[in-house]
């Protein structure tokens, strides 16, 4: 089984654009969903993405007016995202994102964990570190907002197969097997070429994470905490430091 840094390296990195349904589907969506953030953090403000991939809510957070810290192990993305940054106030660090601290050296108006890049964490004391760091990390009236899947309760039978995306020339699935604490994930990737179909499988664990958990978490690190639907079917968690 790959590490969550190995698997997007050697088979999801090259094609995560693609999963996303192309660039600007992509910014487009990142900016729909950064438009709720407060709109007084701007002129320069700090920003700091987790698991910032290729720029999805890096982008359009820069052309907002924000400074942003963009941080993600998988280098390929990074390199994307640079590409789309221009001359955008955008720093791109390629490392594990539980290390953002030893990058930001001001205290962030926001601090973003989009996608499902917190159940990444290999554990629940992982998570906790996280959620303190930021805590300390943060302004007060800072926002910490978060996405990720709730796998806390499993699924059966064929609701385990799920298609990803596919077009003429490739297609994506996954298979979820579940074990106490992590998920483990199976992406089958089929690619046509000049010979013919070829099959690509590589799997990772994520973290079986209740969003209740999460919010009492947040909540005794002197967070505010309102719950909300999130893209894609996510749990969204937009955080206010209140202390």
């Amino acid at each position: 089984m790959a590490s969550v840094s190995e698997h997007y390296a050697n088979h999801l990195g090259s094609i995560y654009t693609w999963m996303a349904g192309g660039v600007e589907s992509a910014f487009n969506r990142g900016a729909a969903e950064t438009e709720s953030f407060d709109p007084l953090f701007l002129n320069k403000s700090l920003a700091v993405d987790l698991g910032a991939g290729f720029g999805m809510h890096t982008i359009p957070l820069a052309r907002r007016g924000f400074s942003v810290v963009a941080i993600d192990t998988c280098t390929e993305l990074l390199e994307e995202l640079r590409q789309h940054a221009d001359t955008l106030p955008i720093q791109t660090i390629p490392d594990d994102f539980l290390a953002f601290r030893r990058y930001v050296s001001t205290e962030a108006q926001i601090v973003l964990c989009m996608g499902d890049t917190l159940t990444h964490l290999p554990d629940t004391d992982s998570v906790l570190q996280l959620l303190a760091d930021v805590a300390e990390s943060l302004i007060i009236g800072g926002q910490f907002i978060l996405t990720f899947r709730d796998y806390s309760q499993a699924l059966s039978g064929d609701q385990r197969f799920i298609s990803v995306r596919s077009d003429g020339s490739r297609i994506l699935t996954c298979f979820l097997e579940y074990a106490e604490a992590h998920v483990t994930v199976h992406d089958i990737l089929h690619e046509l070429d000049a010979s013919g179909w070829c099959l690509r499988v590589s799997s990772y664990q994520k973290l079986r994470l209740a969003p209740d958990w999460v919010c009492a978490a947040l909540e005794s690190r002197g967070f505010s905490v309102r719950r909300e639907p999130g893209m894609a079917g996510m749990v969204r968690l937009v955080s206010t430091r209140v202390k």
